[in-house]
């Protein structure tokens, strides 16, 4: 007997499973390793009298042959129903639904810095509808690299204007 023990395949580990009642209003954690096991700690945990059936909670799903039971996955939500009791899907009262927002066009401004040294990005946003999005990012690297910029187009503008001014003043004296 004891080497038919050791041949025999080994019994199965046990396996998490989440059972609840009929109304939902119980629910709990069990580790079961056979439907036989999950149907008799369902019945002591819920303390439900007389016999019971399991259905899966989703959809409703009887649970009645070992095969199928082995093909559940770990944490498998599983309804114990007693006697006249049937399950019914689950409902979503409004106050579990995200508010439903009907923005036309919702735009958004997001300053940041991706370096001590640079003057900093600006990340526009723009959503149409709650669907449509495009977004636009501006960045300005190194702050001393765009004071040289600024100040060479200043240079050159002054430069210019300097020109235009020489040059009308001595159209103007000839003139005169």
């Amino acid at each position: 007997s004891m080497t038919q023990q050791l041949l025999s395949s080994p019994a199965p580990r046990p396996r998490p499973y989440r059972i609840c009642n009929w109304d939902r209003s119980q629910r709990k954690g069990i580790m079961a390793q056979s439907l036989a096991d999950l149907l008799h700690q369902a019945q002591s945990a819920l303390a439900i009298p007389g016999p019971i059936s399991l259905v899966l909670d989703e959809d409703g799903t009887a649970v009645e042959t070992e095969s199928f039971f082995r093909t559940l996955g770990e944490g498998t939500v599983l309804m114990a129903l007693s006697k006249g009791q049937t399950w019914t899907a689950c409902k979503l009262s409004l106050s579990h639904k995200p508010p439903k927002r009907i923005d036309v066009a919702c735009v958004t401004f997001d300053l940041y810095k991706t370096n001590p040294q640079d003057l900093g990005c600006l990340n526009v946003k723009a959503t149409l509808y709650g669907t449509y999005s495009m977004s636009y990012d501006l960045r300005c690297y190194g702050a001393r690299r765009l004071m040289k910029e600024a100040l060479r187009w200043t240079l050159f503008t002054m430069q210019a204007t300097g020109h235009v001014l020489l040059g009308t003043s001595c159209y103007m004296q000839q003139l005169l």
